[in-house]
């Protein structure tokens, strides 16, 4: 095999008690028209039979390589999966969804476009066994494939996980570059997009479902606490911060509603005062934690500010991004959307 033109591809999949529907994801990884993978799969604790159904495939295939975490958990069972690694390119996959047959080889054929320094990132498909997939997931899929298709991953980074954990493929000397799973933070997708972000990875997005992502009552997004909150405002505002934020600049917070109180708390940890705006006639004028809300002209007052905007809406964000076009500001100079 030349390593060069057909590098070998790391998958790490963090597995617990997954036993209906590991044959299926493991299946769907054999079938993979790239051969050159191998399946680091770390078995999490398990009480159901995940570890026999992962012995039976490391048996069948030598591609299949199964170990076991000392330590429970979805980040330290990574973990322990990325200490046997030895590919030269890196993904995840989660142990209850599917692969298209060709993900490996059109990940990898676009990788070896670009080269190091760059994530290469595609869409993702929901699934359900029954019934119908939720409206809110599928919005959330519409979107990032949107997101993948113009390759805008950081001009929308704040507003939701612009990479989920599975979509992704980068070469083992970035993801070492930006901690690999080191970090502890959950969502542990979201922070390891954010430091993408902050050691100045390229992201090509791809316009083609890569992954089928199943949805289910009992998935970890929907049980755990970390997850309980999908805003993310802590990890959003300290990473802006860190990131972005430019205290020589005026600071706007552009909604009322639950978001905006919500983000004026974390915004008063970090800020003595910034400009607060709407376009709630009801709540122009009033003031909340000592800011008063000022319609949201007042920015054109502003020199040279930096808008955070919180408004759900989707119709009230095109809106509000039609009327920033209008005074010439510029996504990720002057502007940003956190919902």
């Amino acid at each position: 095999m030349n390593e060069e033109l057909q590098p070998l591809v790391s998958i790490i999949m963090a597995t617990k008690d997954t036993e209906p529907y590991l044959p299926a994801c493991l299946d769907s990884i054999l079938a993979q028209t790239y051969p050159h993978w191998e399946l680091i799969a770390v078995n999490d604790h398990s009480t159901d039979r995940t570890p026999e159904i992962l012995e039976a495939y490391a048996q069948k295939d030598a591609r299949v390589r199964v170990f076991h975490s000392t330590k429970p958990k979805l980040i330290p069972t990574l973990q322990e999966g990325y200490k046997h690694v030895n590919g030269t390119l890196i993904n995840r996959m989660d142990s209850d969804d599917k692969m298209p047959a060709d993900k490996l080889e059109v990940l990898v054929d676009e990788w070896q476009k670009h080269g190091k320094g760059t994530i290469i990132a595609g869409g993702t498909e929901h699934f359900v066994d029954e019934g119908e997939v939720g409206d809110g997931f599928l919005r959330y899929e519409r979107w990032l494939n949107d997101v993948a298709r113009r390759s805008v991953h950081y001009e929308e980074i704040y507003k939701e996980c612009v990479i989920p954990s599975h979509s992704w493929l980068a070469h083992k000397d970035d993801f070492d570059a930006v901690g690999a799973f080191d970090s502890e933070i959950y969502p542990e997708d979201y922070d390891l997009t954010f430091r993408f972000y902050k050691h100045g990875m390229k992201i090509a997005g791809l316009d083609k479902v890569l992954h089928h992502w199943r949805d289910r009552s009992n998935r970890i997004s929907r049980t755990w606490e970390e997850y309980k909150d999908n805003r993310y405002f802590d990890l959003k505002i300290k990473n802006f911060y860190e990131l972005d934020r430019d205290l020589s600049r005026p600071l706007v917070l552009w909604g009322a509603g639950r978001n905006g109180k919500d983000m004026a708390k974390l915004l008063l940890q970090q800020e003595n005062q910034f400009h607060w705006v709407c376009d709630n006639e009801n709540k122009i004028g009033k003031d909340v934690y000592g800011i008063r809300l000022a319609h949201f002209e007042e920015i054109q007052n502003l020199n040279h500010p930096q808008i955070m905007i919180v408004v759900a809406s989707p119709d009230g964000q095109v809106e509000i991004r039609e009327q920033l076009k209008k005074w010439g500001k510029k996504p990720v100079l002057d502007f940003w959307f956190f919902a």
